[in-house]
This record gives C-alpha cells, structure tokens and sequence, in this order.
C-alpha cells in the first residue's frame, strides 16, 4: 500500500497546485505542504520547483512520479487478484473508465449497472469526453481503459475491437430538407450543416466517408460546431440544418417525429469502437473482467 504521503504527491502531482490537491483530498493546504516537506526530507531532494505562481515536478519528483503511478498499478491489480482467489464476485479495486460520448451515453449505462450489481464492492469511474481526450487520458493514466472510435496509429496503445455503429443525417421535422426524399453526396455542398467539434469520433467518421467521394469538410456550409452528442441533437431539434448523429443517440427523435433520417445516396458513415488499454496493462485482471463482461453483455 501506497503511504499517506506518497498519495498526497501524486495527487500534487496531478493537479501541479497544492491549492486543487487540498480541495480534492479535504486536507487543508498547510498539512499538504508539510507532506510534501517531509517527502523531500526523506529523499534529500527537491520534488517540485516553483515558476512564478505556478509549480512544476523537478527531474526527482518526474522520476518520483513515474513510479508511484507504476505501484499504484500494481497494487490495484494485486487487490483485484487478493479479493478474487476464494469467490470472483468478492472483487476488490477500482474501476476508471473513460468513453466516447455515443459509448458513455447510449451504451454504458445498462453494462455499468448490470457489472456494478455483479461486483459491487469494485468502485467505478466514468470520464465521458470525446475521442481524442480520452485518449489523452489513459497516456496520463488517468483511466485505465477507454472505449473510443476509430483505431489510431499510437504504439504505446492495445486496441480490443469492441462493437460498431452507425452515423446517420438528421434534421428537424419541421426543415425543408425533411420533405425531400433523398439527397446526393453533391447536394451537401449547398444546404446549411451543424457539425460535432475537433476531435470527435463521430465528425472524424464523416471526414472519412466524405473523402472516399473526394468531399471535404471545409466545402460544406459549416454554420456551427457543438460540442457533444446532446448539444448537436437539441441545437437540430431547433434549427433547420442538417446533421450527422449516432443512430443509437436519436431512436426516440426519430419514433416521435422530432428528427426526421434524411437518406444521402451512396453515403454510408459506419464506425468501429474499441477497448483501449496501455501497452502493458492489457493483463490487468480487474480490467480484463470488465472488458470480458462488456462484450458478452452487450447486445447491439
């Protein structure tokens, strides 16, 4: 088990503010300093430098750092295997998951819930941002596995195909474009289209898709960009633009007649998920588990 103190570092570490660090733990900031003091004593070294009002890891604390997250990963794992050895559904540890938001919204939940009643005593954590920042998050290792889209080319990464889904054109029951049978891939370029941000998962599988019939983004009448699934789905529930959504996130749009699925000839924006793990950590038991309990409990 990690010390008292060597928690505290990390979690410094973490945040580089002894003011968040104290926020988060509940410990007041003094005692936080006097931790972290009785931590350079003990190694003779200095652990944080100061620049200016903000504080960074000197090579030591770099080093320090580096390793501590390497025995927490041990002890995590040694906790899940400990508590396991007489009856599985005993389990200890705890579970830091991150997903993509189609993930995270529309499929997680009933495997959150039906793994959480399996192992109850294993704590769970759910970070739901979009594809690039989740991966950002496990490099940081602040999650031990993400569940993404799209396969990047990071070696330091173990993809798991895990499910695959579908992109499809919405718009508002109540917009012109809804009355028309079909679209061709070249009628994109002329109607007014709301798109997801920079780095998610579903705008990268339009990107795809369009190129395959030489169509840029920056060709289409771009007029907004929100962030996340919900923000898009509201904003086309109201507006009179095109958009591209998960199928899974708009079923009951589409049953009440709110969205209307607009059929664009040729085009078919399919897009694979996976289980993303840290090289090296793709044996992690309590990991492992979860990852096993997900592919049997999901039904598409």
């Amino acid at each position: 088990m990690l010390s008292v103190r060597h928690e505290i570092f990390l979690e410094v570490a973490s945040h580089l503010s002894f003011s968040k660090a104290s926020q988060t733990l509940f410990i007041s900031q003094p005692a936080i300093s006097k931790h972290i003091k009785a931590l350079e004593d003990f190694y003779k070294t200095i652990l944080f430098v100061r620049k200016g009002s903000n504080i960074v890891l000197s090579e030591a604390g770099k080093v320090l750092n580096k390793r501590l997250r390497e025995a927490k990963l041990i002890q995590k794992q040694l906790e899940f295997e400990m508590s396991t050895l007489k009856d599985q559904f005993l389990a200890k540890g705890q579970l830091k998951l991150g997903a993509s938001t189609t993930v995270a919204l529309y499929i997680l939940p009933k495997i959150l819930s039906s793994f959480h009643q399996t192992f109850p005593d294993v704590q769970i954590s759910l970070l739901n941002r979009n594809t690039d920042t989740i991966v950002k998050a496990l490099l940081d290792q602040d999650i031990d596995v993400g569940i993404v889209e799209g396969k990047n080319k990071i070696s330091s990464i173990f993809y798991q195909p895990f499910m695959t889904d579908e992109v499809v054109a919405v718009c508002s029951a109540r917009s012109d474009i809804a009355q028309k049978p079909s679209l061709s891939i070249e009628d994109l370029r002329h109607f007014p289209i709301a798109l997801r941000e920079q780095g998610s998962g579903t705008l990268a599988a339009l990107k795809y898709a369009l190129q395959k019939h030489h169509i840029k983004l920056s060709e289409l009448k771009v007029g907004i960009r929100l962030a996340g699934t919900e923000a898009l789905k509201n904003f086309l529930r109201e507006d009179f633009c095109l958009g591209f959504l998960p199928k899974r996130s708009v079923v009951r749009e589409l049953e009440s007649g709110e969205l209307v699925a607009v059929k664009i000839d040729k085009l078919q924006i399919i897009r694979d998920f996976f289980f993303i793990q840290r090289q090296g950590a793709d044996n992690d038991g309590l990991n492992k588990a979860f990852i096993r309990f997900a592919k049997i409990g999901y039904n598409p």
